[in-house]
């Protein structure tokens, strides 16, 4: 569903992306780590076509993102880590302008009413409370509702739990293993590394730029073991994405 080769990103005379090899596959929960300032917001921003490549090739469901934006961009949804809304609609005017902006069906309705009531905003979205009122968690949730009415393929979210409280955060792990399991494909850009751990079916880790490891738990063991780098068996991911990320591996 995702195919990065080459992948590039300058501002100006500073590398933020550095010649990223990536797939990922419907189906998939793939999870992308890395510090602050590696280049997970930037890379998220390239898979949606928010930012153009300066280098290399990039595809999301066999759309090119350069030439054939506009299909691309059909298929994705995008919860990024700062929700941007229309501060003066209300929450159902924002599912209408989303809903109109996708050109969807009239069955839209009933999934937003079914999320907005999963995550218990059915009541503030359609009362006519304008979204400038909304907490931050409450406009992640209004965020995600409008992506599930549209049944994206290919699911970009850049630290998309933050501001949720633990109830909402369990909803929208079980969503997302149960979009997965239907076939979409989930890229996950997070700091929680717990949260990695119990969803995802392969990682990514990112430093400055450069991407130095993709596979499952497993195989990073192996790739420490490689590096000559020593770990405990009960490490948890954690443990090993800091061993890559402050002990010095070069890919």
């Amino acid at each position: 569903m995702i195919s990065a080769r080459g992948l590039t990103k300058y501002y100006g005379g500073s590398l933020a992306v550095d010649h990223i090899d990536l797939s990922v596959k419907g189906g998939e929960i793939f999870a992308f780590l890395g510090p602050n300032g590696a280049g997970k917001t930037t890379t998220v921003k390239l898979l949606c076509g928010l930012l153009a490549p300066s280098e290399g090739t990039l595809a999301v469901g066999g759309y090119d993102l350069v030439s054939h934006a506009q299909e691309a961009k059909k298929i994705i949804g995008l919860v990024p880590d700062e929700p941007y809304l229309y501060p003066k609609l209300t929450g159902w005017e924002f599912l209408q302008l989303v809903a109109g902006i996708y050109a969807l069906d009239p069955s839209w309705r009933d999934l937003a009413l079914k999320y907005l009531e999963l995550f218990e905003l059915k009541g503030v979205a359609t009362s006519g409370s304008l979204v400038e009122s909304f907490s931050h968690g409450m406009k992640q949730k209004l965020i995600f509702t409008s992506i599930l009415m549209r049944k994206p393929k290919v699911w970009l979210m850049d630290e998309p739990l933050v501001g949720l409280d633990p109830k909402a955060i369990r909803i929208v792990k079980s969503l997302l293993k149960e979009k997965a399991s239907e076939g979409a494909c989930i890229f996950l850009s997070t700091h929680v590394l717990s949260i990695a751990e119990e969803l995802a079916d392969r990682i990514g880790i990112i430093q400055s730029g450069r991407l130095q490891f993709v596979g499952t738990k497993n195989e990073l063991g192996q790739y420490l073991r490689d590096k000559n780098i020593a770990f405990g068996d009960r490490d948890t991911l954690e443990d090993l994405f800091l061993k890559v990320t402050q002990g010095g591996v070069n890919s």
